[in-house]
C-alpha cells in the first residue's frame, strides 16, 4: 500500500518513511497544497486540509498539523504556532510567560485520506512545560524552551531517538500505525 505525504518538511517524509514501513507502507511526497483555515483546533484544519486536497483530485495521502498550546495564555498560540514561531520566535514566547504558570503541550494531529482504509484523524499530545531560558541545538521550532513532562532536558537538547519517543509527533504516529494496523487487518 502506498500512502502520499503532504510536506515541505524532507526530515518529516524520512520520519514517516521509517515508521510505517514496517507495516508494508511505502510513503511517498505528495506534492499538494492546501489554505489553512482559522479554527480552532488542528483536527479542524486538517479536516479542511483533507477535504480541499480531495476535491483537487488527491487520493491516498496523509497530512500533519502540530502545535504549542499553553493554558495561562488561553491556549496560545495552538492553531497559530508557525505563525507566532515567524514573527516572535522563542524569546518572544518567553517574554510572554514572564510571571504566569509555564505548563504547556504539544499536539500533532495527522489526518489520512484512503480509498481502501478510509478518512480518520488520529492525535498525539506531549505534555511538559516551558523553561525559562533557551537551551540546545537539536530539533526546532519551540524544541530549545519545552521540556517534556517529567524530564529536564529541551526536545533541543535530546537525541532525536529520545525526542521521537516522548514528543507529539512521535506519540501521534504510534496511534497512527495502530489505527492502519486495526484497518488493514479488518478489511482481510
Amino acid at each position: 500500500m502506498k500512502l502520499g505525504l503532504v510536506t515541505s518538511n524532507r526530515h518529516k517524509l524520512e520520519e514517516y518513511r521509517h515508521g510505517l514501513s514496517l507495516l508494508g507502507i511505502e510513503v511517498e511526497h505528495l506534492d499538494a497544497d492546501c489554505d489553512e483555515i482559522q479554527a480552532d483546533t488542528l483536527q479542524e484544519v486538517v479536516l479542511a486540509c483533507i477535504r480541499q486536497l480531495r476535491e483537487a483530485g488527491h487520493r491516498n495521502f496523509m497530512l500533519d498539523d502540530s502545535g504549542l498550546f499553553v493554558p495561562s495564555l488561553n491556549g496560545f498560540p495552538g492553531v497559530y504556532s508557525a505563525y507566532v514561531m515567524q514573527t516572535i520566535g522563542c524569546q518572544g514566547m518567553l517574554r510572554l510567560l514572564e510571571g504566569l504558570d509555564r505548563r504547556a503541550r504539544f499536539e500533532c494531529c495527522i489526518g489520512v485520506c484512503s480509498d481502501e482504509l478510509g478518512d480518520f484523524t488520529v492525535t498525539g499530545m506531549a505534555p511538559g512545560r516551558i523553561v525559562h531560558e533557551e537551551r540546545g541545538s537539536g530539533g526546532f521550532g519551540y524544541d530549545p524552551i519545552f521540556a517534556p513532562e517529567g524530564q529536564e532536558l529541551t526536545f533541543a537538547e535530546m537525541g532525536m531517538t529520545e525526542k521521537n519517543e516522548r514528543s507529539h509527533r512521535g506519540k501521534a504516529m504510534a496511534l497512527l500505525a495502530a489505527e492502519l494496523r486495526r484497518r488493514m487487518e479488518g478489511r482481510a
